[in-house]
């Protein structure tokens, strides 16, 4: 092999492109925070956080206080772990399936967890606060589950069909949970309407406090539980009879793989929405950098995954201000050219 050759299959190192990628993120944040109708400057938003947060320095004035405390850093860090929850179960959808066009969104998997947000929305009697604020994202996780398990069951890669099967099961279950989503909306009041409309296009617009909390825990945990089981997904894209040969609990991974990406899918459209392709460009991305071995995959696509959802909530607040523009049309923007790329390949690689 020629030195040109190796070179271009040299592949950066976690300890530099991990870093590298939280650096990226740390900007984005404190930009994104800052942007908007109202502009803020870096310093202005670090003095803010600084003194509410961390009791150092002056307070700021009211009206910046409330733009920074209120209105922009929860829907700014949700974003993060929204983008860090898509990529990283996107990853994993990947290699449970062995096939490189697993996405929560195109496989139908957020189709479900959308259903079971808007079912809830519509269907449960009023309740109070911080109840309904957990009944809806238990819902979504509920219908992302579902979805998830069926189309495992129908598209696992010992079914056969290969990519075909996959997008064309997804297909078929994402349309019938769209379906329901169709009947619950016409079941909704105007009320009600509104906050189904809003799952439609995804937006972090109605981001608060509460709502961070209550993902930042099952968003952590579930990304955290996938990179610790980074080597068992290696053995999982070797194959079924290889990895059990390995000494591979196969059927337990399987179940675990299913419930986390739920649980992260879920987690994410519960609260903003359906947010498309991160998972299925992220994690392409990302080996095209670091390489496939998910020690690394993992935590970078988290990080790139995190970057790119508050890059896209920043431009959605800039482009036409004071209106906001819908986060889930910029990634359909950059997804959809992606996954044509992808389908293309996979033909002339399979004929």
């Amino acid at each position: 092999m020629s030195r040109v050759r190796t070179e271009r299959l040299r592949r950066v190192p976690l300890a530099l492109a991990l870093p590298v990628a939280l650096a990226a993120l740390v900007v984005a944040v404190v930009l994104g925070i800052g942007l908007g109708p109202i502009e803020l400057g870096p310093r202005t938003v670090l003095a803010v956080a600084g003194h509410e947060i961390l009791g150092i320095g002056e307070g700021a004035p009211a009206l910046e206080t409330t733009v920074v405390m209120t209105l922009r850093m929860p829907r700014v860090l949700f974003g993060a772990l929204s983008g860090a929850a898509l990529a990283v179960s996107g990853a994993a959808l990947q290699s449970l399936f062995r096939n490189p066009l697993a996405d929560p969104g195109i496989i139908g998997v957020s189709a479900g967890a959308s259903t079971g947000a808007v079912g809830a929305i519509v269907l449960l009697p009023p309740l109070a606060t911080a109840l309904t604020a957990w009944a809806v994202p238990a819902a979504a996780f509920a219908g992302g589950l579902l979805a998830t398990g069926m189309i495992y069951l129908l598209a696992r890669p010992s079914a056969g069909g290969g990519t075909s099967r996959l997008l064309l099961v997804g297909i078929a279950i994402g349309a019938g949970f769209a379906a329901l989503t169709g009947f619950f909306t016409f079941a909704a009041d105007d009320d009600e309407l509104q906050s189904v409309v809003f799952w439609q296009m995804g937006s972090l617009g109605a981001i608060t406090w509460l709502k961070l909390a209550i993902a930042v825990v099952p968003v952590t945990a579930g990304v955290g539980l996938l990179i610790l089981l980074a080597r068992r997904l290696d053995l999982l894209t070797l194959g079924e009879r290889q990895a059990k040969h390995l000494g591979l609990d196969v059927e337990r991974t399987r179940r675990t793989m299913i419930v986390t990406t739920a649980l992260l899918t879920g987690a994410s459209v519960a609260f903003a929405g359906t947010i498309g392709f991160i998972g299925l460009v992220v994690p392409h991305i990302v080996r095209l950098v670091c390489g496939p071995a998910h020690r690394s995959l993992l935590p970078v696509s988290a990080a790139v995954g995190a970057l790119l959802i508050v890059v896209a909530d920043t431009l959605s607040r800039i482009v036409a201000p004071p209106a906001e523009v819908p986060i889930g049309l910029f990634t359909a923007l950059m997804g959809a050219p992606f996954f044509l790329m992808l389908v293309m390949r996979s033909r002339a690689v399979h004929g």
